[in-house]
């Protein structure tokens, strides 16, 4: 028994996105539960740790959204500017490093891209 092209295509997305969806998932599970090195974190970036909570409910619903057929390209869109804005964060207010925020952002990119005709209708095109 062998798997067709679009067969392992399809696997291949679901593995990724199960991947992404775990990873954001417990990132926003870490920032909502109050975690010492994620409050220390939002304390550097001098915003308040609303935006701590705001950040984690923000990942938590993106992962979710990853996982949902219709919404997983909005999800990785989502997720995907929210990494853009945390390796911001990590070059100019952290001086941390950015490479896991970057990785992140790019697997999105990769979940956009294999979802682009779900977009293309969500905005009207075909």
């Amino acid at each position: 028994m062998s798997i067709s092209k679009p067969d392992l295509r399809r696997i291949a997305t679901w593995v990724l996105k199960g991947v992404v969806a775990a990873t954001f998932l417990a990132a926003g599970a870490t920032k909502l539960a109050a975690a010492p090195f994620e409050v220390h974190l939002f304390a550097q970036l001098g915003v308040g740790q609303w935006f701590r909570v705001f950040t984690g409910v923000g990942q938590i619903v993106g992962a979710l959204a990853l996982v949902h057929p219709r919404l997983a390209a909005i999800g990785g869109l989502w997720l995907g500017f929210t990494m853009l804005c945390a390796t911001v964060a990590n070059l100019t207010l952290l001086h941390a490093n950015p490479v896991p925020a970057i990785v992140l952002a790019l697997l999105n990119a990769v979940i956009v891209y294999l979802h682009r005709v779900d977009l293309a209708k969500m905005v009207g095109q075909r």
